[in-house]
């Protein structure tokens, strides 16, 4: 039995706005290559966990495809696990876990996000599960990505997402 070709997604980072456009230009510039998930997001959005061989495309606050990513590797991890690589990662300077953890729990305090779960009281801590991936950017090769955006958005449409 042949494995699963890798499936292909929208990647979005964090909310329309300059964070997200932010983490974008890391991805180009080959700065960030790990991102940070909780497993309550994709539990609540009853999306399936990425796994090595997905691609992403990427793309910025107005919705325009920028880039397309390769999945190399996903963890769950408690937030009190992540490691020192994979804060380094990120892209976004951090030179410590207490760094990444602070500017994680920003973003997972926020108003924004919050509003997102539905949930104003929410908070996470050491034991709070995280999917921790790892993933290259793809050699642009002409690829089409408003037609690869295209494609994910009827298939979503097929599946009444």
């Amino acid at each position: 039995m042949e494995p699963e070709p890798g499936r292909l997604s929208v990647g979005e980072f964090a909310f329309p706005g300059p964070l997200r456009d932010q983490l974008v230009a890391a991805i180009i510039a080959g700065a960030k290559t790990t991102t940070t998930g909780l497993l309550a997001d994709y539990e609540l959005d009853a999306e399936p966990l990425p796994r090595p061989g997905d691609r992403q495309v990427v793309i910025d606050s107005a919705g325009i495809p920028i880039a397309l990513i390769e999945i190399a590797g996903v963890r769950v991890v408690r937030v009190g696990d992540i490691d020192l690589p994979h804060a380094v990662g990120e892209g976004e300077g951090y030179a410590s876990v207490a760094e990444w953890r602070s500017g994680h729990e920003r973003f997972w305090h926020s108003r924004d996000y919050r509003d997102y779960r539905g949930d104003p009281a929410f908070t996470v801590n050491d034991d709070t599960l995280a999917v921790a991936q790892r993933f290259r950017l793809l050699p642009d090769d002409h690829q089409d990505l408003e037609s690869l955006l295209q494609r994910i958005r009827e298939a979503d449409a097929d599946r009444g997402q």
